[in-house]
């Protein structure tokens, strides 16, 4: 990542006049304190949500859970208005994607029936518009696009039962619970968000004739010219933290009709995330010869032995330098104690961070070789996450953010982190994607998991005012800088 300077960890941004590049006002200013006052008042019901989504058990592998957590998902969905399709898998949870905001005219339902759900497993042939793949679903490329695409999951690591046993509890400003801060707390905040701007909709409506006066009230701060709401699409999965199998063709498909990403993970302290490591899932598989461990085991070759030794050439792959990170962490290998070992594996986690080091790890692993000249091993797999790199559209995206942050008085700072997000998926398309939008707090797969409950009102006006000046001002429109010189703080 580019060293740091205070220009680039937003110092001194508090105040800044809200310009466009080319130096004109941007419309979505004006409304931004408004967005953020408005969320403020909405502190508890957003705590409530809170709650309600973490004493919800919804962990990756049980179905019958993610599917309850589904259905609750769907009807605040629908309560708000959205249009909503259920995408339903045979083994994972069902996936959601909602939609806000159309454009006039629009059929958000793509000419489907808006009460149909997909199935993935039903009779429609691949490629179909109905089959629920996205081989099925129209591609439009992003450039010109006016949507924006929120992108999270509402799996957790946290196995049946551990909301019952550690209900969502407060203490303080901290609200604590399995699966709180990744991600349920990225989802409350995406829906205050789209709260804000549907009330500020119907403020800047009211304003605009005499009969609504009465509610305007305090909408003249939204003030200026009236701004319309860009298309927003929501998509919350069901299989994030078991690798997106069954959803990654979904966002990929997804991203490509929007103009950027902006995803809901956890923010690193309160820094967005501006770059993730690609991660790559390898097995070691050793053979050897077996033979008897006290009678003759100068007959066998031990293929614990040359696995222990694989694993030590493996760790001093990690290269700080680089930025790589190679981790044995299961092993297992051998019959019995008395018995030469004649296998051995073992599973190996590689984070990148970039392509090009990804593609120079796979190569060196093809021509992987043994210790032993009568050992065999074999490195498989690949890597099943590319990096999410700082490209150039991603930093006119994290640029856009920092802008939009120092209309609400924030100081906005990037972050480069180890672990990946689905923004990983829509990052190698070449959509802008930014993550980390999601909660402040801390704790992520622990027993001490945590959110900064006031920052829930923060981070959803950060939010909502980006997405709002996204459809103001395209990140494809010349006024909205694709070439930004944001740059990342190094965690």
């Amino acid at each position: 990542m580019d060293d740091p300077s205070s220009a680039d960890r937003g110092e001194g941004a508090r105040g800044a006049a809200p310009e466009a590049a080319g130096g004109e006002a941007s419309p979505a200013a004006a409304a931004a304190p408004w967005l953020a006052r408005w969320l403020d008042g909405r502190r508890e019901a957003m705590v409530r949500l809170l709650e309600a989504l973490v004493n919800r058990d919804s962990p990756s592998d049980h179905k019958p859970s993610l599917d309850e957590v589904a259905t609750f998902l769907e009807g605040e969905l629908t309560r708000r208005g959205a249009w909503v399709e259920r995408v339903r898998q045979r083994e994972a949870g069902d996936h959601l994607i909602a939609r806000f905001f159309p454009a006039e005219g629009a059929d958000p339902a793509g000419g489907r029936d808006p009460a149909a759900t997909r199935d993935p497993g039903g009779a429609a042939a691949a490629g179909d518009p109905d089959d629920g793949t996205a081989a099925g679903r129209q591609q439009a490329p992003a450039a010109g696009r006016r949507g924006v695409l929120l992108l999270g999951h509402y799996d957790t690591v946290w196995p049946p039962g551990e909301a019952a046993r550690r209900p969502f509890r407060r203490e303080g400003a901290r609200g604590y619970g399995p699966g709180a801060f990744d991600m349920k707390g990225g989802i409350v905040i995406a829906l205050a968000a789209l709260d804000a701007l549907a009330a500020l909709a119907r403020a800047q409506a009211a304003r605009a004739t005499a009969a609504g006066a009465a509610e305007a009230g305090s909408a003249g701060a939204a003030g200026g010219t009236a701004v319309v709401l860009p298309p927003v699409t929501l998509l919350l999965t069901a299989d994030e933290e078991t690798g997106s199998r069954t959803s990654r063709a979904l966002i990929e498909a997804l991203a490509r009709q929007h103009q950027a990403v902006l995803v809901l993970e956890p923010a690193a302290g309160d820094r967005l995330k501006t770059a993730r490591k690609g991660v790559g899932d390898f097995r070691l598989v050793v053979e050897g010869r077996e033979a008897h461990a006290g009678n003759d085991p100068g007959r066998g070759v031990s293929a614990v032995e040359e696995l222990a030794r694989q694993v030590l050439r493996l760790h001093a792959l990690t290269d700080p330098g680089r930025g790589t990170t190679v981790n044995v962490g299961v092993v297992r290998g051998g019959l019995r104690p008395n018995v030469v070992a004649g296998r051995a594996e073992a599973a190996v986690d590689v984070r990148v961070p970039s392509m090009a080091e990804a593609r120079r790890l796979e190569e060196l692993f093809r021509r992987w070789e043994p210790v032993h000249p009568a050992a065999r091993v074999r490195l498989l797999g690949s890597f099943s996450r590319p990096p999410m790199e700082f490209t150039p559209a991603n930093r006119a995206l994290f640029r856009r953010a920092k802008a939009v942050g120092s209309w609400l008085g924030m100081t906005v700072e990037g972050a480069a982190v180890g672990g990946a997000s689905d923004g990983n998926f829509t990052s190698a398309l070449g959509i802008p994607t930014l993550d980390g939008l999601g909660a402040v707090g801390d704790g992520a797969h622990a027993p001490d998991e945590h959110v900064d409950l006031d920052a829930l009102p923060r981070r959803a006006a950060l939010l909502a005012a980006l997405v709002l000046d996204l459809g103001v001002r395209p990140l494809d429109d010349p006024s909205g800088d694709p070439g930004g010189d944001g740059k990342a703080v190094a965690p």
